[in-house]
């Protein structure tokens, strides 16, 4: 059994408990300031809660003794704290982080590191660059890699036509911030909330429009192989304009943190939602223009007679797969690890990968990895 630190006792922090202490592979330590939080966790001999401030080193160094590995799973802010004591100590680090900065934090982090740092280990970044990059294998020469995800609520009833499903600073985030990409082969900065489309799936109605920190390390690591390459974010039409007001018109992207408040007293937690994942992929195979589509929806569901929601199933599917490939020797056990240098196969195979898995017949689009 594996000793597993997880810092961060929230809505994906519970989940990630349930999934790994079920096992009876791991031991999970769990990890947070208010003990409101805790006292929510799963409730087995396989789990451990602890009040400690994450941002405290001391106390970190404490509780970090000993583990196979620490997951952090708090906001993107609080994210640079647990990766620099893991470095530090030697132990496994993995995150669910979508912020650009951190993530080249965690990066530099791994120059001298013993043990392996793997970040955005959930939808998007995580899942969604496993899938991209594991299509891009076969190209002779790729043209576009288009990326577009939704954590959506089954039944709107807001003008906003959008309930929270996670992480509310990490929202914020990523509507706010500059949007990496690739056009015409150059690495360019795009504006969040811009660029929107719109798009008919199984006869429903989306938009999409640039966000930040979904693409993870795939600029990096499609330079020089892919025309154009881009990442955003699908609602249901109409949600991108109502977020403009609130976040341009009236200046809300200044005062981030009245924001948050206003969202979070006035959209409520659904349970009842769908992640939808779509990717395309087009270049040349044998001098033949082809094109590849992933498209799948996941809902939510019932995990040991809990109901959990489509995006906390699929963002700690890919934290704990990772952890899962990680502990069998099936990834790098030191250094910088991309998600995009995770296999589909191996990921889809995985017991928490399962969650993920794709419709019949679409696993054949990743038989060239």
């Amino acid at each position: 059994m594996k000793n597993i630190l997880l810092l961060g006792a929230g809505k994906i922090g519970c989940i990630i408990t349930e999934m790994l202490s079920s096992t009876g592979d791991y031991f999970v330590t769990v990890v947070d300031k208010s003990e409101l939080s805790l006292s929510r966790m799963p409730k087995n001999k396989h789990v451990e809660c602890v009040q400690v401030d994450v941002t405290c080193k001391e106390k970190m160094l404490q509780v970090m003794d000993g583990k196979f590995a620490v997951l952090c799973a708090c906001p993107f802010n609080i994210t640079k704290y647990a990766a620099e004591v893991a470095a530090e100590v030697g132990v496994h680090y993995l995150d669910l982080t979508e912020d650009v900065e951190t993530t080249r934090f965690v990066k530099s982090l791994s120059e001298n590191s013993k043990a392996a740092l793997i970040p955005q280990c959930g939808l998007a970044p995580g899942f969604i660059s496993i899938v991209a990059h594991g299509l891009t294998k076969g190209f002779d020469k790729l043209r576009n890699v288009h990326m577009r995800v939704g954590a959506l609520p089954k039944y709107p009833s807001n003008a906003l036509k959008y309930n929270l499903t996670w992480s509310t600073d990490g929202l914020i985030n990523e509507y706010c911030n500059p949007c990496e990409a690739i056009y015409q082969g150059e690495l360019v900065s795009v504006p969040p909330m811009e660029e929107i489309e719109e798009f008919s799936l199984d006869g429903i109605d989306y938009e999409a429009f640039n966000t930040s920190g979904g693409l993870g390390t795939l600029c990096e690591s499609l330079s020089g192989r892919v025309d154009n390459l881009n990442y955003r974010t699908v609602r249901y039409p109409g949600h991108r304009d109502v977020m403009k007001l609130l976040l341009q018109d009236l200046r809300l992207v200044d005062r981030r943190d009245l924001l948050k408040e206003i969202l979070e007293s006035a959209l409520p937690i659904t349970y009842q939602d769908v992640v939808l994942v779509f990717v395309n992929v087009d270049g040349y195979i044998n001098n033949q223009l082809i094109q590849k589509t992933f498209a799948h929806k996941i809902y939510s569901q019932e995990i040991n007679g809990v109901l959990y929601s489509a995006i906390q199933i699929t963002t700690s599917a890919g934290i704990c797969g990772v952890l899962d490939l990680l502990a069998t020797g099936e990834l790098p056990q030191s250094g910088f690890v991309k998600q995009e240098d995770i296999s589909y196969n191996a990921f889809i195979k995985n017991r928490f990968g399962r969650y993920y898995a794709s419709p019949e017949g679409e696993n054949n689009l990743f038989d060239a990895e």
